[in-house]
């Protein structure tokens, strides 16, 4: 088999692992929560650690393959992404789940991309695209697999069992690797900037730790506080400190950029509603409606069937319309969708939540096309490792927000109600709450030019061809 597939197809195997886990975690949420025997929206510190874990440590990813080796990275990573998942499998208390799904995190932060730097390096660029295809497949199927397998053993089996699946991917993946990746890395690369490491790590680490852990109490107030104020001192100083250096490990300076920009700041803003989804939706069905863990896979998989189905249009709908365009009117429907989730009650048709479920997912998959295409339209060439980077961690960063956010909505619509216990009448709010976030990404995409991203989307090929032309058509 060429590279063009072999290669692609590897790396795939720690992309299908890492999307299956996310996805199956979320359908179990409620399940671990009560054989650890705390309440659900604690568990939020669970999947708050996994995203801060990778904003944290992907920055350092591409130095890591040019410094070691990519071959060596890439394995040690789903080595280290599997001992995570034993970890949770042996977990026992809220706090050892934590720490084992950061585990995971920190391997998943090295795997995925460490796999696409082996991608971009050995593959002819005239195949990239047929490349990616190959690699995009497994990121689609596992989020549709992910919600009726994580029910399905859920239901019938131990939640514990969920975390073994990875284990005969990852050795896969290992073994593969072993045998058709080479061990490229850069003899000339720019140093380590530790300092500038040892300040973001931290500094997103505080930061989110003490979000997560506002409300019911999961750490004292002074400890919240107190993470949240040091996490934020970090960051300034990081901040000043990228300025002043030549070679930061986050290069800010790519948001002069227009279309980068509106990635990254409408983007996180749009994400923030994307990253409350699997968090709130499988808590809804299964606290608020009393459906099991596997009634609720078999609703939830909709969404990734719809992100799926928007894939073979997605392209066309772009060069008809452009960038902005799409982008702000999507916006709009994909946050009324999400909503609208919150509309849902225990006498809702399940067929008329799936189509619901379904026409939302290929909402957002549209808008995370024009998304991450647009992001790297007016990027240098020299330009795209750090931008990679930078949109990345802003990426789980938003995701990790948005876990947040929505659990301190969803207790705060319980507070309003005079209650402790969460009650299916508690979600709307919760859901209109991070809608209503997302909605605002409106206000970032609104300030891109009517032919940003032209190139990109191929709409300035369309409008150049005579008529009649297949760029016409």
């Amino acid at each position: 088999m060429p590279p063009t597939r072999i290669v692609p197809l590897v790396v795939a195997t720690a992309l299908f692992m890492e999307n299956t886990d996310s996805t199956v975690i979320a359908t179990a949420l409620p399940t671990i929560a009560t054989s650890l025997g705390e309440d659900p929206i604690a568990l939020k510190l669970a999947l708050t650690a996994y995203l801060v874990s990778l904003a944290i440590f992907i920055p350092v990813s591409g130095w890591m393959a040019d410094r070691f080796g990519a071959r060596t990275v890439f394995r040690a990573a789903l080595g280290v992404f599997m001992a995570g998942s034993l970890a949770c499998a042996a977990a026992d208390g809220l706090m050892g789940f934590v720490a084992a799904r950061f585990l995971q995190g920190l391997g998943g932060a090295m795997m995925v991309p460490v796999g696409r730097l082996v991608i971009l390096r050995s593959v002819p660029k005239s195949e990239l695209v047929s490349a990616l295809a190959y690699l995009t497949i497994p990121a689609l199927i596992g989020p549709i697999l992910g919600p009726p397998l994580g029910g399905l053993i859920t239901t019938w089996l131990d939640w514990r069992w969920i975390f073994f699946i990875n284990i005969p991917i990852g050795l896969a993946g290992i073994v593969l690797a072993t045998l058709y990746f080479e061990d490229l890395r850069e003899v000339e690369r720019p140093p380590l900037d530790l300092a500038g490491f040892l300040l973001l790590g931290p500094g997103l680490a505080g930061l989110m730790l003490g979000l997560a852990s506002l409300g019911r109490h999961l750490l004292p107030d002074w400890l919240s506080w107190g993470c949240l104020g040091l996490g934020a001192a970090l960051l300034v100083l990081y901040l000043r400190h990228a300025r002043r250096t030549a070679h930061p490990v986050l290069r800010l300076d790519l948001m002069r950029y227009p279309t980068f920009r509106a990635a990254v700041t409408g983007g996180s803003l749009f994400r923030i509603g994307t990253g409350a989804i699997p968090f709130l939706l499988p808590l809804m069905l299964q606290i608020g409606f009393g459906l099991d863990a596997l009634q609720s896979g078999l609703i939830t998989f909709a969404a990734a069937a719809g992100a799926m189905f928007v894939k073979t249009v997605g392209p066309r709908i772009l060069r008809r319309f452009g960038f902005r365009a799409v982008m702000v009117t999507n916006a709009v429907m994909a946050s009324a969708f999400l909503a609208l989730n919150g509309l849902f009650t225990a006498q809702t048709p399940h067929w008329l939540m799936v189509g619901l479920l379904f026409f939302g997912g290929c909402l957002r998959s549209m808008q995370f096309t024009c998304i991450n295409a647009i992001a790297y339209a007016d990027l240098e060439s020299r330009e795209m490792s750090a931008g990679t980077s930078l949109a990345s961690v802003a990426q789980q960063i938003s995701l990790s927000l948005g876990v947040t956010l929505g659990a301190l909505a969803l207790e705060g619509a319980a507070a309003w109600h005079g209650r402790t216990a969460l009650a299916a009448g508690d979600f709307g709010i919760a859901f209109l709450a991070v809608a209503l976030i997302s909605g605002t990404s409106v206000l970032a995409f609104r300030r891109l030019s009517s032919d940003a991203g032209a190139e990109v989307s191929g709409r300035r090929m369309a409008a150049a061809a005579p008529v009649g032309a297949p760029g016409r058509n």
